[in-house]
């Protein structure tokens, strides 16, 4: 049996978290590395693409959140089999990157270049890709964003959601998503109370 390390910041979101979540789902046993910014600073550098998270398979390193996010979801039953499907929940995948691209883009300023930045952030791409995940959810139904049931989009999506609404961003309104995805906020309230989501964070209060 393969083992698991996977490397991402100490914290409870980000794109690290909904591929701890579908390891817990799974049922497999990995190994959660969770490492501060500047540990991450002194070892980026040596790592591929400077970034992370990391999964260790068996001690090889892969890279790119949402190719391990497909890998870790299909061993969960947490990504489609039929390819439409799949397309879908990759549709969802790749907007959710584009907007963490974007908000990256911002972290390290500071005062009032930090709130123009981020007030261009919310009047613009961060309001289009939530307006656009709505519109996702919407054509898988309402409830889920591909094949009727969690997939690794809706963990990805409500981890994204969560953190837009906790006020951790400043210069971002908390009330954004309701204003302009307010089927986002159901969203999150339906998926943070899927009996696997709760078990997972079980674990960690």
């Amino acid at each position: 049996m393969s083992s698991y390390k996977l490397t991402y910041f100490d914290f409870d979101g980000g794109r690290g978290e909904p591929i701890r979540i579908a390891f817990h789902v799974a049922g497999i046993e990995f190994e959660d590395n969770r490492i501060s910014f500047p540990e991450f600073k002194e070892m980026r550098q040596g790592m591929r693409f400077t970034s992370v998270p990391v999964l260790e398979i068996d001690g090889a390193a892969v890279t790119q959140s949402n190719a391990i996010s497909r890998f870790v979801g299909k061993m969960a039953g947490l990504y489609p089999a039929d390819d439409l499907q799949a397309l879908y929940c990759d549709e969802v995948l790749g907007a959710l990157e584009d907007l963490s691209h974007q908000i990256v883009r911002s972290f390290g300023l500071q005062g009032e270049e930090l709130r123009l930045a981020r007030e261009k952030l919310v009047d613009g791409w961060m309001s289009g890709i939530l307006r656009g995940l709505d519109q996702l959810l919407a054509r898988g139904g309402g409830e889920y964003f591909a094949d009727n049931s969690l997939t690794i989009a809706d963990l990805k999506t409500f981890v994204q959601t969560r953190s837009l609404r906790s006020g951790n961003l400043d210069h971002v309104p908390t009330d954004l998503v309701e204003r302009v995805a307010p089927g986002l906020v159901e969203h999150q309230a339906r998926i943070e109370s899927d009996p696997r989501v709760v078990a997972y964070y079980a674990t960690r209060s």
